[in-house]
């Protein structure tokens, strides 16, 4: 059973599916808070700590990708968006407006449960690591672990989601050292690697053009054809 102080918004406007996953989740000893709109939620999310959000895409009024882009402006929050949609597109818009995973309807509650708890296990590790102030510089760059920011050397401060942290991190603690993405994907997501899923290339792109938008021309991160990727430059 989850401590009650893992607390869980869904943001769902069908109320039979609102009602079995707020069910299914208290059921599981999680806090949920539960609406059909997408208007307070940065509000709710402040007052009540909220770790992880489970967030239909079409929804009336404030849809969740426009939500899932307001968030991670200001918001370490999990974000899973839940849709009914299962077109590739869709799941990479999702991921690329910063959510940290993406489930389409009809879904097995089970597998739910599991991204639930992986993606908060990943979330209270990133609180960890805040509270340690850890740093980690390469080439006049610094990533922040305690505010989750990658800062350039001319000290511009570039956010980051939680999928484009933790593969930055993942590739900066091996440095040097080609990673596939299977090991990528363990270390972002904690679960089966599809064989068909974008979710890596679409991070490292997202992070590329992070290091572009400062450095022309460079990324530090070397696509290795048939195997994965490699960070390279000196880390301290």
């Amino acid at each position: 059973m989850q401590s009650s102080s893992n607390t869980l918004l869904i943001i769902e406007d069908e109320p039979i599916t609102r009602s079995q996953l707020t069910a299914h989740f208290e059921k599981e000893g999680y806090l949920v808070i539960a609406r059909d709109t997408a208007d307070d939620a940065a509000e709710l999310i402040r007052e009540h700590k909220v770790l992880i959000c489970l967030l239909d895409i079409n929804l009336p009024g404030k849809d969740g990708l426009t939500l899932t882009r307001e968030l991670r402006t200001n918001s370490d929050v999990g974000i899973i968006l839940v849709t009914g949609k299962d077109e590739a597109i869709d799941r990479i818009v999702g991921l690329e407006s910063g959510a940290d995973d993406y489930v389409t309807k009809p879904f097995d509650p089970r597998e739910l449960l599991s991204r639930v708890k992986n993606l908060l296990w990943r979330v209270n590790a990133q609180e960890k690591q805040k509270e340690k102030g850890v740093k980690r510089t390469f080439e006049g760059w610094t990533l922040d672990l305690n505010k989750r920011e990658l800062v350039t050397p001319t000290e511009q401060i570039q956010s980051l989601s939680a999928g484009e942290f933790h593969l930055l991190l993942a590739l900066i603690e091996n440095a040097g050292v080609v990673m596939t993405r299977d090991q990528l994907m363990n270390r972002i997501r904690n679960r089966e690697w599809y064989p068909d899923d974008r979710y890596i290339d679409v991070l490292v792109g997202q992070v590329r053009r992070k290091f572009r938008q400062f450095a022309p021309g460079k990324t530090f991160i070397s696509t290795i054809h048939g195997t994965g990727y490699l960070f390279a430059p000196d880390v301290s």
